[in-house]
């Protein structure tokens, strides 16, 4: 038993800011008939579940295809005044459902789950994902984005609710502050390519 709650403690800490919730992870699902063509390009966070790994505001990430057909992926913030931004390559992990992405942002790491639960390509798609701690317990990750910086608060709800029908737990989702980004920082993840 002291070994499960050392375990326990070890991949809380590597997760700060997220909550385990018992048990393996959920299987939602993706988005049919998923067109990873028309998915390209700039999306803004609207909304996440809360992560160790975005801090900052103005987030934005961009994908495109690269020549060897993978996906690069390239997502920034708005952290202390700066400027942060990481470069990751993304992979339809199951051809028979191309909505089940994966994406890593190191080479020593496997790709994470990056699933497309529902999108319109044009205004609003709706992301989850999922660490699995020896099917004992698990943490979820979950985001709102947008081809704009904004969104109705309708459509957050309805988003909410979404993730809500598929088991996942969006009650601890915070706002991604999306506001001034223009203003204080000129620039894009597109002038970043």
């Amino acid at each position: 038993m002291k070994l499960f709650v050392a375990l326990l403690a070890f991949f809380a800490s590597l997760v700060r800011g997220q909550v385990p919730h018992w048990g393996p992870c959920p299987e939602p699902d993706v988005q049919e008939a998923f067109n990873l063509k028309q998915f390209m390009g700039s999306w803004f966070e609207i909304a996440r579940l809360p992560t160790q790994f975005e801090r900052g505001r103005c987030i934005e990430t961009n994908f495109t295809f690269r020549t060897d057909k993978s996906i690069r992926v390239v997502s920034s913030e708005l952290l202390k005044g700066q400027l942060k931004k990481i470069e990751g390559t993304g992979v339809i992990e199951d051809m028979k459902h191309p909505a089940k992405l994966g994406i890593s942002y190191s080479y020593v790491l496997p790709f994470a789950p990056y699933w497309i639960l529902s999108t319109d390509y044009v205004n609003t798609a709706l992301v989850y994902s999922c660490t699995d701690i020896l099917r004992l317990f698990h943490f979820d990750f979950a985001w709102i984005l947008s081809r704009t910086r904004t969104l109705p608060r309708s459509t957050v709800e309805s988003a909410m609710q979404t993730f809500a029908n598929n088991n996942v737990d969006v009650t601890r989702m915070i706002d991604t502050n999306q506001q001034g980004c223009d203003k204080e920082a000129p620039w894009s993840v597109d002038q970043l390519l």
